[in-house]
């Protein structure tokens, strides 16, 4: 049945990067993509430091490629190493660093405050880090703690737009869970659009495109031929047939004007 080919495909993808999470955690592996194509299966891996993916004249993509062969049965494999132009808008980036921070024995509020505040320093329309679990102290209550700062869609279609992760820290004192939202500067929403800002961008655009003066080459050989074939065609018109003019016909004299000039002219 297709549903089972896609449950069976889905359930493999979930496989996969956990794998290759637990294979390149130094690297600091965020999330894979599969594309497949007729000759090969491309896979692209998303990582913080591509060169401690790649390793020494890339070791480890030849393993990793003979081991996703092997394991999971893809034919053709083909890694392709991506890094992550912004560490602080990955969402995925984000919860690794709070929970690896956390672990080391650092304040969760002192970590979830100052990377909220480098997410909006790097451009983000909006963040919200959620933090539940035992973060009062040992022997306290299991609570939950909301930060947020910027503008954030939570419900709706718009809400898949948002970038969103989440990791679990293992402290002594029990376990915490992280939950990271970030709205990313170039996704637009809706409710947001400002239609006068809109139009005046293309206005301005359709002014500069006006402003900007055209190169034109000077074409004189091809004028100069285009004006000879134009005197030709004039000459080579044939003049137009003049039409005769009708001849007016004289109007008949009555028969008694003729009677009587007649008999005028026999008394001369």
């Amino acid at each position: 049945m297709i549903e089972r080919a896609f449950i069976e495909q889905g359930i493999r993808k979930v496989e996969l990067d956990r794998f290759l999470r637990g294979k390149l955690e130094r690297a600091g592996f965020t999330r894979s993509e599969i594309v497949k194509t007729p000759l090969v299966t491309r896979i692209v891996v998303n990582v913080v430091s591509p060169g401690l993916a790649i390793g020494k004249g890339g070791e480890n993509i030849r393993s990793l490629t003979e081991a996703i062969k092997t394991k999971y049965g893809i034919e053709n494999p083909q890694l392709e190493i991506r890094e992550i132009p912004k560490v602080n808008l990955d969402s995925q980036a984000v919860t690794d660093k709070i929970v690896a921070a956390v672990e080391r024995g650092f304040s969760w509020r002192s970590v979830c405050f100052r990377t909220v505040r480098d997410i909006m320093g790097s451009g983000a329309k909006g963040v919200e880090i959620i933090v539940k679990g035992v973060i009062a102290g040992k022997g306290q209550r299991k609570r939950k703690q909301r930060l947020a700062e910027g503008y954030m869609k939570k419900v709706g279609n718009e809400a898949l737009l948002v970038d969103y992760a989440k990791g679990t820290a293992i402290t002594k004192i029990g376990a915490i869970g992280f939950k990271v939202r970030i709205v990313r500067p170039d996704v637009q929403f809706l409710d947001k659009i400002d239609l006068r800002n809109y139009i005046g961008k293309k206005a301005d655009e359709t002014v500069v495109a006006e402003s900007v003066p055209m190169e034109v080459e000077p074409v004189t050989e091809k004028a100069e031929e285009i004006v000879e074939e134009k005197t030709e065609k004039k000459e080579t018109k044939k003049p137009k047939a003049e039409k005769p003019k009708a001849k007016k016909e004289k109007k008949e004299e009555p028969a008694e004007k003729k009677a009587e000039e007649s008999a005028v002219e026999e008394e001369k």
